[in-house]
């Protein structure tokens, strides 16, 4: 039987209380999504799983920052030059669409990395039509997709919604890096809202203009690049579509080892390769099967103005094909140097040598008299902009023009005292590189509940993975009588107090109440019946087989952790199940 299970997932989730449009009430609102009871509890549990697997066991931190951002941070960045999609209006109705999104969906071409006027050449070449009244489109136009805003009475200070969390990450390298004792490398995570004013978005959970985000920044010596946790991770084999595929006009798929990944370089950097590991098992865990994951590396028009390498991990959706659930980039030094530029703040880290190292350096040395004789009130920016570069580079650069060019200022070289001298080096200072992993948290729900749901004969069941189930053993008495109620209640409560996420539900009957926890994810029933108060044990139901076996209440919470770690007993009879 052929179903749409992207829309038997959407009825279930609204149903359930997973998801649904935000702002229903009004009409909804095209990019936003509200999370109900069961949705906020899955959301927490894959955060939380996350954390287990990125952070925990590395010793690595969190920390939270700001929603609105700005103005200066984000040109310093490159956000406000670079965040921007390609956007086409119908001449006919005047909707507006994403031109890039409009050509891939209508003729199936890629088009990441193609500029405005290849666009429109395709868009012509190609008979691209708008989608809602078959009208033609205008010419491509770069559209801001970061939400602007300004902070103060008067709109003095102008700012945006931050479109990452990462840029509250690097601004801050300098204070948590004295805050972790310079510790390094140094990892660092901040799961929090993002905003995108996306285009148009037509993918419900998929594409949404305000979203949770998982970043994590993994700041490294660029000259000592291994990845103490590897040996961990090197045996396990990637599916990647490499950029060489790709740049042949393929996407078939490259199985890989990590070792082999990081000694080929087809992975640029031993922390990503590990990372990427770490993803697949992440993605595994929340039912999502190998086969339908790869890492799919965007070609260098495609990558992200801050990126040396990246790779996109994809999982395969019934309606949506390959969709991008998690981004990994190498930043290199891009943000922390841009940072320190624009602020003057030293990002660098001090690496010491196992011994001192004797040799002949330039020594470079501001003059603060003749730069303030020349350019006065600006004298402490341009100081603060010399002390955040490497001076004897900029110098021997000038050795022409006989400027030392720093931003909008020229600086004469007879403003500096230059000299060499012999010291003996302790160590020495560099500014950190970074890999990123960067994880959508709604489409790992959405995903999460597609790849649970089940058609089972005529029943739609979610098998969530115990430790993944909002709700993981619901309690009913079989019949609303008081005997029955006090009995299931205390059972229900005693749960509770042995660490289950349980549920008591008694409304309707029992047929109905277990097709409605099936489609709810909850994996074990208990089922409080007139033998319970006879011999004390009650039934226990099995959501994805249905099998059931009784088992005493004095030993319930055991026997339930019992069934989670070796499963449930096959048969379906009723004999007493001891735990």
């Amino acid at each position: 039987m052929i179903y749409d299970k992207a829309k038997l997932l959407s009825e279930v989730a609204r149903r359930r209380g997973f998801f649904w449009s935000s702002f229903e009430i009004y009409g909804g609102m095209s990019g936003f999504l509200d999370l109900g009871p069961l949705g906020v509890g899955l959301k927490r549990l894959i955060t939380d799983s996350w954390r287990s697997l990125f952070l925990h066991p590395h010793g690595f931190v969190e920390v939270s920052t700001p929603i609105i951002t700005p103005y200066k941070l984000l040109e310093a960045s490159g956000h406000v030059e670079n965040f921007k999609d390609p956007i086409t209006e119908c001449t006919q109705c005047h909707r507006r669409f994403r031109a890039d999104h409009l050509v891939k969906e209508q003729t199936g071409t890629e088009t990441e990395g193609l500029s405005l006027e290849q666009l429109g050449e395709l868009m012509r070449s190609k008979g691209v039509k708008c989608p809602e009244c078959g009208g033609v489109l205008g010419a491509p136009q770069y559209f801001m997709t970061m939400f602007k805003t300004s902070v103060g009475p008067f709109g003095e200070d102008p700012a945006y919604g931050r479109p990452e969390a990462a840029q509250g990450i690097f601004v801050n390298f300098r204070r948590i890096s004295e805050v972790m004792r310079e510790r390094f490398p140094l990892g660092v995570a901040q799961v929090g809202t993002v905003l995108r004013n996306e285009i148009s978005p037509r993918q419900g959970p998929i594409r949404l203009r305000e979203f949770t985000i998982m970043d994590f920044e993994l700041f490294f010596n660029p000259e000592e690049p291994e990845c103490p946790f590897l040996s961990e991770a090197q045996e396990e084999i990637l599916s990647i579509v490499t950029a060489k595929t790709r740049e042949q006009g393929k996407e078939e798929v490259t199985k890989v080892r990590v070792s082999q990944a990081i000694r080929e370089e087809v992975i640029s950097t031993p922390w990503m390769a590990y990372f990427m590991s770490l993803s697949k098992q992440f993605l595994a865990s929340l039912g999502i099967s190998e086969a339908h994951q790869r890492f799919f590396e965007k070609l260098p028009s495609e990558r992200a103005h801050y990126s040396a390498q990246t790779f996109d991990h994809e999982i395969q959706l019934d309606r949506y094909g390959w969709v991008e659930v998690a981004g990994f980039a190498y930043r290199s030094d891009y943000d922390l140097r841009r940072h320190m530029e624009a602020t003057g703040t030293d990002m660098r880290i001090f690496h010491q040598f196992d011994k001192p190292v004797e040799r002949t350096v330039v020594v470079v040395k501001p003059r603060p008299d003749k730069i303030r004789g020349a350019f006065g009130g600006n004298t402490g920016k341009i100081l603060a902009l010399l002390a955040s570069r490497d001076l004897p580079s900029l110098i021997h650069s000038a050795q022409k023009s006989k400027m030392v060019k720093i931003e909008q200022y020229e600086v004469p070289l007879d403003f500096f005292d230059v000299h060499s001298d012999k010291v003996k080096e302790a160590g020495s200072r560099f500014i950190p590189h970074v890999v990123e992993p960067s994880f959508g948290v709604e489409r790992l729900v959405y995903a999460a509940l597609e790849y649970g749901l089940q058609m089972k004969e005529d029943r739609l069941i979610l098998s969530l993975p115990f430790r993944l189930a909002p709700v993981q053993v619901s309690v009913l008495p079989l019949v609303n009588r008081d005997e029955l109620q006090e009995r299931a209640t205390a059972i229900f409560t005693m749960l509770l107090r042995h660490g289950f996420r349980a549920e008591y539900d008694e409304a309707g009957s029992i047929g109905r109440r277990y097709a409605r926890a099936d489609e709810a994810g909850v994996p074990i029933g208990v089922t409080v019946d007139y033998d319970t108060l006879k011999d004390g044990s009650v039934t226990l139901r099995d959501r994805d087989s249905w099998a059931q076996v009784r088992a005493p209440v004095d030993s319930l919470a055991a026997t339930i952790g019992k069934i989670v770690s070796e499963g449930f007993p096959k048969s379906r009879s009723s004999t007493l199940y001891s735990g």
